[in-house]
């Protein structure tokens, strides 16, 4: 998330936003050793991976942002660096988290896996477009394609907690699950960030408002990623309650696999041949009695339950 950029006004203070940037890394490594006790890292290697860059990230930003002799340049490049750095892995850690939700279902989440490589593609779309069509000022044409694609993934960080609290009944996804837990807090920070913006566009909060409410919710977004590394994961619900699923399951497998139309011919090959050998079997001759007079052999074939010879087996 973004460091302080104010300095004055109270709770909008240099010194309370940098106690709420340094908050971020503390409790990211509390994240981080919650994961690593418990094996999540092996889970969720995308999201392990995303709290030990913002780590890395913040020991590199924090000493530069306040005590560097190094230009503004310098720390303006290396942060927007991070923060490109940060939209590759937030995008990843949505895809992980979807995946784990759709581990059971091998059709539902190969097409998940599709309209997120489409996604991706249009997003990176976007940013070269606003890329090229930015005109020069005090941002560049970089950072305003790193903005729009960021609030993209914002977007669909919502869009995933939404997703799962809606569809979880028919998931089998528990609330309790570590996946529910990490998209809770990427949604809360998210929809927060995105809820800021739109009051800054329309003129109803400053800069430094935004940037302090902003920096809570994300210490809020780590806290419930901490609380949900601690907890033990609960199970999915039983299969045999989640009929739909099951069956979206099966009419994508349809979609993708369809019966051929020659398919049925060896079946109804099998079906006569078998029909045949049971008309063979209950109405085979049985052996006479020495005492019993033979009827002729022509009755045998006499009626319709008539015994076929077996060069009448349908091929």
């Amino acid at each position: 998330m973004a460091p302080p950029v104010g300095r004055k006004n109270w709770l909008m203070t240099a010194d309370y936003q940098t106690a709420l940037w340094v908050a971020h890394a503390i409790l990211q490594l509390a994240v981080g050793a919650a994961m690593l006790r418990h094996k999540l890292h092996r889970l969720f290697p995308v999201f392990f991976a995303y709290i030990c860059f913002q780590i890395l990230a913040f020991s590199i930003l924090f000493p530069m942002y306040h005590w560097s002799s190094l230009s503004y340049t310098a720390y303006f490049w290396i942060y927007w660096a991070c923060s490109a750095i940060n939209l590759v892995l937030g995008f990843m850690i949505i895809y992980e988290i979807f995946l784990d939700v759709f581990r059971p279902y091998y059709t539902l989440k190969d097409l998940g896996s599709v309209l997120f490589k489409w996604a991706a593609l249009v997003m990176s779309l976007v940013g070269f477009v606003v890329a090229a069509s930015s005109p020069l000022g005090d941002q560049g044409p970089i950072v305003q394609a790193v903005l729009t694609v960021t609030r993209c993934v914002r977007v669909a960080q919502v869009g995933l907690i939404l997703f799962l609290l809606v569809f979880s009944r028919y998931l089998g996804v528990s609330w309790k699950q570590h996946s529910f837990g990490f998209s809770l807090g990427w949604g809360l920070a998210a929809g927060v960030e995105l809820g800021t913006l739109a009051f800054q566009v329309s003129g109803h909060a400053s800069q430094v408002t935004v940037d302090v409410i902003n920096l809570v919710a994300y210490n809020m977004a780590i806290l419930v990623w901490l609380g949900y590394s601690l907890a033990k994961c609960a199970a999915r619900a039983p299969g045999a309650e989640l009929f739909a699923s099951h069956r979206w399951e099966k009419s994508l497998a349809d979609l993708q696999s369809p019966v051929q139309d020659d398919s049925l011919i060896p079946m109804f090959e099998s079906m006569v041949d078998r029909a045949f050998s049971r008309t063979q079997t209950d109405y085979s001759p049985k052996k006479a009695a020495p005492d019993s007079v033979a009827e002729p052999a022509f009755s045998l074939r006499s009626g319709i339950h008539s015994v076929p010879s077996p060069s009448r087996r349908v091929q």
